[in-house]
């Protein structure tokens, strides 16, 4: 899915792809702290809190691949980037609800919830990201 967002230069809108926020694990953490709250009280706050906090990252950040570097934005900022040619591997962990995306540079690992289309995200990392094996 191409955009023209402001994130992204008019020049280069054509070659960009920013993924669509998705709020299917904040959702999921709140309505999980609703029961608990019966049950658990301290342990439905701090779930809740997690999940409300996920769904202000999942406002405010963004994705954008790029045809040289995965570049994260947030607030319409960008503020890192990861150049393509240092990544080792990458995965997204349960495929029939993705939670987690992993993924190595040479010099680090990441991971991060999934807070992003998720369909998007694996195309995406097919498309740009050539693993040897």
């Amino acid at each position: 899915m191409t955009t023209s967002n402001p994130l992204i230069s008019p020049n280069n809108a054509s070659e960009n792809t920013e993924l669509k926020p998705s709020y299917a694990i904040p959702t999921v953490l709140v309505l999980t702290a609703i029961p608990l709250i019966l049950v658990q009280p301290i342990v439905a706050g701090v779930v809740s809190i997690f999940g409300l906090f996920l769904f202000y990252q999942a406002a405010t950040i963004r994705l954008v691949f790029t045809d040289i570097d995965l570049e994260v934005y947030r607030s319409q900022e960008k503020f890192r980037t990861f150049p393509y040619q240092d990544w080792q591997d990458w995965q997204i962990f349960w495929s029939f609800f993705p939670v987690l995306f992993y993924f190595k540079e040479i010099k680090s690992i990441h991971f991060l919830p999934i807070l992003f289309d998720s369909k998007t995200l694996k195309t995406c990392l097919e498309k740009y990201i050539v693993l040897s094996k």
